[in-house]
C-alpha cells in the first residue's frame, strides 16, 4: 500500500465528511429531516471555495441538490453529467460493528452508511471538481457535476424534479456517469473485469384485487377472495418469464464465455451463471423480467371471510418487454383478478460500444493492465433513468478495484457497509483519467 497522493487523501476525507452528515432518506417527508440539505450545503461550500458558482436547488425543505458546471475545451462536444446522490437508506445501528455515521477506518477499511452507496463517488467527484478548478485543468467536454437528493425514494425531489423543472442545468448534455457498476469482479486467474451498466431494467408495480362475497368463516364460499388471490400469487411465484438476450447481456456472455469456457446457451445459462459466483447471481437477475409479490392484505377478523383481498407486486422489466409482460401477467392471474398498474418507470439502454466505453477501458488499462470493461444490464434503477428523459445516455461506472472475493454489490443497503481505502484511491485515479479525456 503506497502513500496516497494529496488528491487521493482529500477525496477520502471528503467522503468521510459526507458520511458523517446523516442524510437518511426514509421515504417519508415527515421523518426524513434536513440531512440532504446539510450535505448539499457542504458540497456547495466546497465548490465555492475554489471558484465555482454552484446552484443549490431545494424544491422541498430538506431535499436539496447541487449542480455545477466546468467548461471544456471543445464547445461542439456534448456535456458529460457526473452525478452522485447525497441521501442514504436508514440504518439499525445495533446491527453495525462500528457506528454507521462515524466514518471510521479500521485495517484500511472505511465503514459507514454511504461508503459504497454512494458517498464514495460523491466525495471522489467533489475532490476532482475542486482539483480541476484549483489547477486550471480544462477537460475536453463540459463537465456537469451533480449531487442529487432523494435517489433512494425514486428521485421525486431530486433528479426527477430537476429534469422536469430545471432542464437548463443539463443544457447540452449527451451522456452521464454514475452508479451502479465499475467494481472489479473475477474474470479468470488474476485477471479482472469491471462491469459497466449500459442498461437498466424498467420498474413498475401493480395491485392485484380479488373480489368475492363476505361471509361468516363457518360457511365457506366458492368465491373466497383470499383463496383466489392466493392462487394468483402462487402462479406468479412459480412462473419464469422468458430469457431476453439484450445487447448488454450478449456482450457480458461473450466476454465471460470466452474467458471461462462457458456456452451460455438458453438451456445452460442458469447453470453457467451459477459457476460465476456472486457475479452470476447479479447477471441472473437481469436476463428476464421478474415479478415479486411483496405485500398481501385481506380481512381483519378470523371468523369473517372478507369480500376483497389484495396483493402488491414489484415488477422489473427487461428493455423492450413492457407490453409483453403486461399481457403475460394478465393471462397468468386470470380474468377474475383485477390489476391496477402503477405508472411505469421505463427501462433505459445506452450503446454498449459507444466511444465513452472505450474511454473507460483506456482508464482501467492504465491502472490495471489486462483488465476488461464489460457491459451489463442493471436489474435495479438509478438517477440515470430521469436524465434519460432529456436524451442523456447513462452509464453506471464507479471504478473500484477490490479483492476477488469481495462482492461490492452486496454492500448496498447492508449493515457494516464498507470499502477499502485502497479501492477509493483507485477510484480517484481512474475517474480522473475518465473525466479529463471523455
Amino acid at each position: 500500500m503506497s502513500a496516497p497522493t494529496p488528491l487521493e487523501a482529500e477525496a477520502v476525507e471528503l467522503i468521510r465528511a459526507l458520511i458523517r452528515i446523516e442524510s437518511v432518506n426514509t421515504g417519508d417527508a415527515a421523518t426524513t429531516g434536513d440531512g440532504e440539505t446539510r450535505a448539499a450545503l457542504f458540497v456547495t461550500e466546497q465548490l465555492e471555495q475554489v471558484g465555482y458558482e454552484p446552484e443549490l436547488v431545494e424544491p422541498r425543505a430538506g431535499r436539496a441538490s447541487v449542480v455545477a458546471r466546468l467548461a471544456g475545451s471543445d464547445p461542439t462536444a456534448g456535456a458529460l453529467v457526473v452525478h452522485a446522490h447525497l441521501d442514504v437508506v436508514p440504518v439499525d445501528a445495533s446491527d453495525w460493528t462500528y457506528p454507521p455515521f462515524a466514518a471510521e477506518i479500521h485495517d484500511g477499511i472505511l465503514y459507514g452508511r454511504g461508503a459504497v452507496d454512494m458517498k464514495n463517488y460523491a466525495g471522489v467527484i467533489l475532490a476532482l471538481a475542486r482539483a480541476y478548478r484549483r489547477e486550471g485543468i480544462v477537460p475536453r467536454r463540459d463537465l456537469i457535476f451533480a449531487f442529487f437528493a432523494d435517489e433512494e425514494a425514486g428521485g421525486v425531489w431530486g433528479a426527477r424534479w430537476l429534469v422536469k423543472n430545471r432542464p437548463d442545468l443539463f443544457r447540452g448534455a449527451t451522456e452521464a456517469l454514475s452508479e451502479v457498476g465499475g467494481f472489479s469482479v473475477p474474470l479468470t486467474g488474476d485477471r479482472r473485469a469491471y462491469l459497466v451498466a449500459t442498461a437498466e431494467k424498467g420498474v413498475d408495480a401493480a395491485t392485484l384485487t380479488a373480489r368475492g362475497h363476505a361471509a361468516h368463516g363457518s360457511r365457506p364460499t366458492p368465491d373466497n377472495a383470499v383463496v383466489r388471490l392466493a392462487h394468483a400469487v402462487a402462479a406468479i411465484g412459480a412462473h419464469r418469464f422468458p430469457l431476453v438476450r439484450t445487447p448488454a447481456l450478449e456482450r457480458f456472455l461473450a466476454t465471460f464465455g470466452a474467458a471461462r469456457g462457458l456456452a451460455f446457451t438458453d438451456e445452460s445459462i442458469d447453470d453457467d451463471l451459477a459457476q460465476l459466483g456472486f457475479v452470476g447471481s447479479l447477471i441472473g437477475a437481469s436476463i428476464r423480467s421478474t415479478v415479486s409479490p411483496t405485500v398481501l392484505a385481506a380481512g381483519g377478523k378470523t371468523n369473517v371471510i372478507p369480500a376483497t383481498a389484495t396483493a402488491r407486486i414489484d415488477i422489473r422489466i427487461v428493455p423492450g418487454q413492457s407490453a409483453a409482460l403486461h399481457e403475460e401477467l394478465t393471462a397468468l392471474v386470470g380474468d377474475d383478478i383485477e390489476i391496477a398498474w402503477a405508472r411505469e418507470n421505463p427501462a433505459i439502454e445506452a450503446p454498449p460500444d459507444a466511444p465513452i466505453v472505450r474511454v473507460l477501458q483506456d482508464a482501467i488499462d492504465a491502472e490495471d493492465p489486462g483488465a476488461v470493461v464489460v457491459p451489463y444490464l442493471l436489474p435495479a434503477s438509478t438517477d440515470n433513468k430521469h436524465l434519460a428523459l432529456l436524451g442523456i445516455r447513462g452509464y453506471g461506472f464507479v471504478p473500484l478495484r477490490v479483492d476477488p472475493g469481495d462482492d461490492v454489490f452486496a454492500q448496498f443497503h447492508a449493515a457494516d457497509e464498507h470499502i477499502s481505502v485502497d479501492a477509493l484511491h483507485f477510484c480517484v485515479r481512474v475517474t480522473d483519467r475518465i473525466l479529463r479525456t471523455a
